[in-house]
Parts: structure tokens; sequence; C-alpha cells
């Protein structure tokens, strides 16, 4: 299941989809994609693969709602996702990550990158359903962020719910919802220091290119507000209004 879509001098085109893969482009004022749910979730041996390029545009894109990763006794459901901007910006805005009890996930994320563009990228990991607390099995992430081919940041890790619950329990934190925030910007020891007004666990790259960050609440609305109010100020450090995605 996969899609690749590309937007060129602002405009819209679409190279691939596999079915069940869905999207629905917005462009009232502004690119705007919703990436629809693929069925009920990803389920074991389920391969989704989202690539997109920007070439002197602008995108906002989000998904629809949570993702739900369902249970597993040995197969992994996977989730890539290749980037790539020239001179153009892009918003990322993605809804939680679910893990069910027993599920195994893998995410490849890649983003490379000009020196002219800007983004915003945003992943949020919940503790599971209502009734679950990091039940999942194994969660392995590999983020990686490159200007022009030039690694700039990475992370890997492999997770499992047992040892996640036991680092929040050790550290006796009520805070079990999690959002990591990646984001470049023209400016940006000017936006860091804005973002230390509200929010210290910000700090730049090794090269200074990208600026990181990790935040948490205890309730979804919460963190939720807190992602807003920060990509507020990313707006309007790009020249742009308010961005309302049509969830409320």
């Amino acid at each position: 299941m996969s899609i690749n879509f590309a937007f060129i001098d602002g405009k819209f085109s679409l190279n691939k989809l596999n079915l069940p893969s869905r999207h629905y482009h917005f462009n009232e004022n502004e690119n705007y994609i919703k990436l629809l749910n693929i069925g009920e979730g990803i389920f074991p041996k389920d391969k989704i693969k989202t690539t997109f390029s920007l070439e002197n545009s602008s995108l906002v894109i989000t998904t629809e709602s949570a993702t739900k990763i369902y249970p597993s006794k040995k197969e992994f459901g996977i989730n890539s996702i290749n980037i790539e901007l020239k001179n153009s910006n892009l918003e990322f805005i993605n809804d939680e990550l679910i893990l069910f009890k027993d599920s195994k996930y893998i995410q490849l994320f890649k983003l490379n990158f000009d020196e002219s563009s800007t983004f915003f990228y945003v992943d949020i990991l919940s503790r599971g359903r209502s009734f679950e607390n990091f039940d999942f099995s194994n969660m392995l992430i590999k983020n990686t962020f490159k200007q022009e081919n030039n690694l700039e940041y990475i992370e890997k890790f492999d997770v499992q719910g047992d040892e996640l619950k036991d680092y929040i329990n050790r550290k006796n934190s009520q805070n079990f919802i999690f959002a990591k925030i990646y984001l470049k910007v023209k400016n940006s020891e000017e936006f860091l220091s804005k973002i230390h007004d509200s929010f210290e666990s910000f700090a730049f790259s090794s090269n200074k290119k990208l600026i990181l960050g990790v935040i948490s609440s205890d309730n979804m609305f919460d963190l939720k507000e807190k992602i807003s109010n920060i990509w507020e100020l990313y707006r309007k450090n790009i020249n742009k209004k308010r961005f309302i995605l049509g969830k409320q």
C-alpha cells in the first residue's frame, strides 16, 4: 500500500496510488493534504509507504485520525515515509500513535532538505487504548534528517512496552503522552529563544540545522494545545496565519 505525489511550483501531481492508500487534497487557501485511514489501522505484515517531494511549494499535511497498530504474534507492521524538499515549506502534523497490546511496529522516516527549505514535523506517542498502559511488544523507530544528502541528525531506538512503562514509573511521572517535534527555520537562534519562554526541552542538532524538542502531558487535549502553540510560533516565523486542520 503506497502513495507517491509531488508539488512543483505549488501544483499537485499524483504519481502513484496503490489502494487502499487514500488522500484528500484541499487547496482553498493553501495546499493541505489529509492522509485518510487505511482500513482500520496497520496490521501485522502491512507495509505502508508514503513518498512525496516539494519544489518551490508549501504544504500542510496531516493524518485523518490516530494511527492504530494491531496486535501481532510475530510480524511487524511497517510505516515508511520519504520526503524531499527543495526551496519549500512542509508542515507535517501527525495524530497520535496508538500501539495496541502485543503490537509490533517499525517506522522509517527520511527527510532530505536544502538550505532554503523550512519544516515542522511532529510525532505523538500515546500509552495505548484507554484500558492499556504501554502494553505493546516492540516499537522500532529510525528517523533520518539530511541536508542535501549530508546527514544532519539520526535517531534509532528499539523500545519494548515494559521498558517504557518501567521508565515512567521510576521517574514517578504523571505524564504518559509524548510528542517529538523536529523543525527548521531561518532565524533559528531567535526562534529557539521564543520557544524557551514556555518550553525548555528544545535544543539544536549538532550542526544547528534543526531544532529538536520533546513535550509531554497527562492528557491528549493538553498535549495537542501545546503542539498547536509551538506550531503557531512556527507559522508566524514564516509569515503565515494560524492554520485550522478542521478536526475540532
